[in-house]
């Protein structure tokens, strides 16, 4: 098949320009730019729906080489705005049925890319300057144009995402020993999957669920998920955690749910500079002083200062590449969370051991 490429721009909030051809659907969009240093998964990444809105640039020098399929997804459709690459392939060697070109994935779910950037120079300067808005555009829009178009897009901070992409109704997956109610604040496929394995009926919650409903339930767990944009203003689900931790319930979560239990404690949070997204980030955990590589994708984090100084707040786990916070446990409560993803897809799997711990609380739980 002949791919007629299309010239393709990608303007920076800051004035930064890099040009490239097209892929993907032919469009204009603009959401946040953020970079994944991930050498495969490129699909679960893309579905991910802690990405949703967001204009991912790969490290990989080479994206689409082992095409698409149905079963690599973390959610419904893809969740990114906007597709920032290096090498783009239009072939793909794999064997399977249910495959397809990389390309004709992103047509389907409108993802406006671009391909032949350097992408070293683009990350290099995401570094230095940090995460900001950018606008792609394989149009014949002037950067004049561009400019104007871009400067209309929300900043993340203060972004409240979660209701873009929670389920609107309840839901059950799996049966099993244990009643898992689980928020969804944009809640991965995997989360679901590593529950489902260690014997858990999983129902699934909007993430504006009242506290009454999910008692009605009578779960033996709670589950936070994670999720996309800003936490701080989900003050209704801030506050329905705390309840449910007053409630002592056995709570554990993910992400954007370890940011709402930060928060529903009086902790706060703060964007970063540039925000920790890839496979290979190295936790250390301060229980164990064991070291776990693990899979990260967050903009936003839990002040240290705030977890050192609450005397009902433990540390647990530690990143070891900026000292930010990755863990922490209410003491005399049956909470804890982390920033990263132990359930991975893609990433390793040196984290599961946290699924088996939320159990472990369960049980010990309800032998009380």
């Amino acid at each position: 098949m002949k791919f007629k490429d299309k010239n393709t721009v990608l303007v920076l909030s800051d004035g930064t320009i890099f040009n490239g051809k097209s892929c993907g659907k032919i469009g204009t969009v603009t959401g946040e730019l953020a970079f994944n240093t991930g050498m495969s998964g490129y699909q679960e990444i893309f579905t991910d729906p802690s990405y949703h809105g967001q204009i991912i640039t790969m490290a990989n020098a080479h994206i689409g080489n082992y095409g698409a399929n149905k079963i690599e997804v973390e959610s419904n459709s893809s969740q990114i705005r906007g597709l920032v690459v290096k090498k783009f392939a239009h072939h793909y060697s794999r064997y399977g049925n249910d495959n397809e070109l990389l390309n004709d994935f992103l047509l389907r779910d409108n993802v406006v890319g671009i391909k032949d950037v350097d992408t070293r120079a683009l990350i290099s300067h995401i570094r230095e300057k940090g995460a900001q808005n950018a606008i792609i555009s394989s149009e014949d829009k002037s950067i004049d144009e561009l400019k104007v178009i871009l400067s209309k897009s929300p900043d993340m901070k203060g972004l409240e995402l979660a209701s873009k992409v929670s389920t609107n109704k309840i839901y059950d997956s799996g049966t099993g020993k244990y009643k898992i109610a689980l928020i969804d604040f944009g809640v991965k496929k995997n989360i679901i999957r590593c529950l489902n394995e260690r014997d858990c009926e999983v129902k699934v919650f909007p993430y504006n669920i009242s506290l009454e409903e999910i008692k009605s339930y009578n779960p033996d767990g709670i589950m936070l998920s994670n999720g996309p944009g800003d936490p701080e203003p989900l003050k209704g689900s801030i506050e329905l955690v705390k309840e449910l931790v007053d409630l002592d319930f056995p709570i554990f979560g993910i992400c954007l749910g370890h940011q709402i239990l930060a928060l529903s404690q009086g902790l706060s949070t703060e964007k970063m500079h540039n925000g920790h997204r890839g496979i290979n980030h190295p936790i250390k955990n301060l229980i164990t002083n064991k070291c776990e590589i693990t899979s990260q994708n967050h903009g936003f984090v839990v002040k240290k200062q705030d977890v050192e100084n609450h005397p009902e707040v433990e540390l647990t786990h530690l990143h070891l590449n900026d000292n930010t916070v990755a863990g922490i446990s209410l003491i005399g409560k049956n909470a804890f969370s982390v920033q990263y993803h132990p359930e991975s897809s893609p990433g390793p799997n040196d984290s599961r051991y946290l699924f088996d711990k939320f159990i472990e609380n369960i049980k010990a739980s309800k032998n009380n």
